[in-house]
């Protein structure tokens, strides 16, 4: 038997996955890792521990299924995209700790860009917004207020990357510097439309060039792994962002297909083909993957805390001893109670890109349970992804036909039954949720001639279990606009002109 080995870094947890030549799972292993939030509003991760999770659970999992790492014949790397970390080439080591895409320290450097009439150069060029949840604003914080980071960066001392870079730096023992297309479209740095760094972009952020990866197509050979890691010469041979990697593992490839992640955060993306749109909805276009030199796009909107709220509950509210335990706690109520939750403890992303709105829970009464607390932070995701949904069909005129959906939180019933109330169409959950190992094993696999075609994986995506929608839509209406009311609670809290 020969297998492709996935690399998954996510936000919370590494884990690596073995896939064999149907798609099945054969072996899995994951840690999770330190959350670091020095202020409020600051995550931060340690690149060092980042890495040491990820080769351990990549060993692990050979060991648990017997593999020997000469049946590996490929390895994919899919990564939480924006996270930026800066390292000495030399040495290796980090400067600071990785700055999480959830991170908004940079949020009043965003708004003096916005103020300095960047938007339209940002938006024509990269299709983003302004935001601090991209990487280009933490690389400048990181050079501004690192002691000589400027210095040692404009000397070529120094090297950015997004995790997936990092990931294979360490694997080659720094021989290779990297990323691929879909990283690249995330940092604010990066023309989507010329598919190169950006000079405008960098001068626009203070950034060297110096600093940068090679961009590579998602599906190539980059590099061999170093012999000393237990995984010796198996090629790395694909990388896309988390979620760029979900759709090609969902097989969302023609224009009009949609998926949603239902992640740490949420993520919801529509295949575009080799169009790039404009939004007018405050979503953002990105490059959904470079395969063969060949360009597709995506429209995508980001949802910062989704499954997030869930650990929330259980690490600190602590109404939940596991994440599992929300579903039958939820379930323990019948409705919210008229209670709703807007998890917005990192600001609120597509398409309100508001950095300044906090988490709010609203229509307490004394009548209020943990059960009603519990529903409302399932319902809050699927709120959450209705807004996008909305604005993808605004700025597509596509009607949604149906929405493939994965993630950890996609295990949840109550909350897939609950968007397929709020959407009015057919939520999928395919019978491999590991949806985004999946796309970095796949684009892997295709670079080395393990599957020979796009089209030959056609057959390998297959439906767990569907739901359909229960409820009349005027009871879809009227939640949603409740929703809305919420929202309005929560917006511009924790503006800096607030008076607090």
């Amino acid at each position: 038997m020969s297998y492709v080995l996935a690399l998954d870094q996510g936000t919370t947890s590494s884990r690596a996955i073995l896939f064999d030549r149907e798609g099945s799972i054969a072996g899995i292993a994951q840690r999770e890792f330190t959350q670091h939030f020095p202020k409020p509003g600051w995550v931060e991760h340690d690149p060092l521990e980042i890495w040491s999770s990820q080769i351990a659970v990549a060993t692990e999992v050979l060991g648990r299924a017997s593999v020997r790492p000469r049946d590996v014949v490929a390895i994919g790397i899919t990564n939480q995209r924006e996270t930026a970390l800066i390292w000495d080439r030399a040495t290796g080591q980090p400067i600071h700790n990785a700055i999480v895409w959830q991170d908004r320290r940079t949020s009043e450097m965003c708004d003096r860009l916005k103020a300095d009439g960047y938007e339209d150069l940002v938006r024509a060029k990269t299709g983003l917004v302004i935001d601090a949840y991209f990487s280009g604003s933490k690389i400048r914080w990181m050079l501004d207020n690192v002691p000589g980071a400027r210095q040692r960066a404009e000397r070529g001392e120094l090297a950015f990357g997004t995790v997936d870079s990092w990931l294979v730096w360490q694997l080659t023992s720094g021989r290779v510097h990297v990323t691929d297309v879909s990283n690249a479209s995330r940092t604010m740095l990066f023309d989507i439309h010329r598919m190169e760094w950006d000079d405008e972009l960098l001068a626009m952020l203070d950034v060297p060039r110096s600093l940068l990866p090679e961009v590579r197509d998602s599906s190539e050979v980059y590099a061999e792994v170093s012999t000393s890691l237990g995984l010796a010469s198996v090629p790395i041979a694909g990388m896309a962002g988390d979620q760029q990697a979900a759709l090609f593992g969902q097989l969302c490839t023609s224009p009009g297909m949609s998926k949603n992640t239902y992640g740490t955060g949420c993520f919801l993306l529509q295949n575009t083909g080799t169009t790039a749109p404009v939004s007018r909805n405050r979503l953002v276009s990105t490059v959904a993957w470079r395969i063969g030199g060949r360009t597709e796009y995506a429209l995508e909107g980001s949802i910062f805390i989704g499954g997030a709220v869930v650990q929330w509950l259980r690490d600190g509210l602590k109404i939940i001893d596991s994440a599992p335990a929300v579903g039958p706690l939820a379930a323990s109520v019948p409705d919210n109670g008229d209670v709703f939750f807007v998890p917005a403890f990192a600001g609120l992303g597509a398409p309100h890109w508001d950095p300044y709105a906090r988490g709010a829970i609203v229509g307490l009464t004394r009548g209020t349970t943990a059960g009603h607390i519990a529903r409302a932070a399932l319902e809050s995701i699927a709120y959450q992804v209705n807004d996008i949904l909305e604005a993808i069909h605004a700025d597509s005129g596509i009607a949604l036909k149906e929405l493939r959906v994965d993630g950890g939180a996609a295990a949840s019933d109550l909350l897939l039954q609950f968007q397929a109330d709020l959407l009015g169409v057919p939520v999928l959950r395919p019978a491999v949720t590991e949806t985004t190992a999946l796309g970095a094993a796949y684009l892997a696999g295709l670079a080395v001639g393990f599957w020979p075609s796009i089209d030959a994986l056609g057959s390998q995506w297959r439906v767990e279990r569907q739901f359909d929608p229960q409820i009349p839509r005027e009871r879809a209406h009227a939640l949603r606009d409740r929703w809305r009311q919420a929202l309005d609670r929560a917006r511009d809290w924790a503006r800096p002109d607030s008076g607090v």
